[in-house]
């Protein structure tokens, strides 16, 4: 079942015949009070209204809920840009007794810090830690201390060697995922996906990534791979645009060109995967 399960994940038409399921292995299920928490942190009227907009994209309950974000988890965001999962996962862990790491580049922190200056109520309690491990810094997420690690569209620049002088360090990105983890603990991913048949080359320019270039990626730095959702599939994106997934909203590259075009495709097609640190 799990062969043919991810034959089906691979095949061209799969991103759009599997919507909303897990294709190998099933997600964590939250029980009904945990379910219940997660809705009322993304329902907050504390969240950004921009951020809200896109939910109909990003499906945070349902993708949460597949990685099995629970709200006493110690739980890690690699790359959390200008805070969008942030403030969701930030109350929610916080009102459950769990733990919060933002983990980037020094810089990168640096909108989650104004976060933290703003409302040091809401905020207050998210950690901050140096990702990857090679830039300067003291803090660290401890090895073996997370629940769950999770990034969203972030594996195609390192791949893309977005912070390195162009060179892919994807492979050690994954090995220091690997090590701050829990034996048992989850690993969740959401990307720019990029066809099975199309030129691998287009990942080092496009945006877009490979589920199999993914697979790849975390079993060799030692993850199980443990399901596949639909939930963030778009079948209208065709992820052959001149200018890459920025093409698309959020970004709109080409600004007022074909912007309806754009604007009625919506955000790009999204692989979900999650993977599970051996015991």
């Amino acid at each position: 079942m799990i062969r043919q399960s991810l034959a089906l994940l691979l095949a061209a038409s799969a991103p759009f015949a599997l919507a909303a399921c897990a294709t190998a292995g099933a997600p964590s299920a939250l029980s009904a009070a945990q379910r219940g928490a997660l809705e009322a942190a993304v329902a907050a009227p504390t969240r950004t209204p921009a951020n809200t907009q896109r939910d109909r994209y990003r499906n945070p309950v349902e993708t949460l809920s597949f990685f099995g974000v629970r709200p006493t988890d110690t739980v890690v965001e690699i790359w959390p840009g200008a805070g969008w999962y942030t403030e969701i996962l930030a109350p929610y862990l916080a009102q459950g007794g769990g733990t919060y790491y933002a983990a980037a580049p020094n810089a990168g922190l640096n909108r989650v810090r104004a976060m933290m200056e703003a409302n040091p109520q809401l905020y207050g309690r998210v950690n901050l830690a140096i990702f990857p491990a090679w830039e300067a810094g003291d803090s660290r997420v401890p090895d073996g201390s997370a629940d769950v690690v999770l990034t969203f569209r972030n594996v195609h620049n390192w791949r893309m060697g977005s912070q390195r002088d162009g060179q892919d360090y994807a492979p050690e990105a994954f090995a220091q995922i690997f090590r701050m983890l829990k034996p048992g603990g989850v690993l969740g991913i959401v990307d720019h996906r990029l066809p099975e048949n199309a030129d691998a080359e287009r990942e080092r320019t496009s945006g877009y990534i490979k589920v199999s270039t993914v697979r790849r990626l975390a079993e060799e730095a030692g993850f199980r791979f443990a399901g596949a959702s639909e939930i963030n599939a778009n079948p209208r994106d065709t992820a052959d645009w001149a200018q890459g997934v920025w093409t698309l909203p959020p970004s709109l590259r080409l600004g007022d060109q074909d912007r309806d075009r754009y604007l009625a495709i919506g955000e790009s097609d999204r692989m979900t995967l999650k993977f599970v640190k051996p015991r």
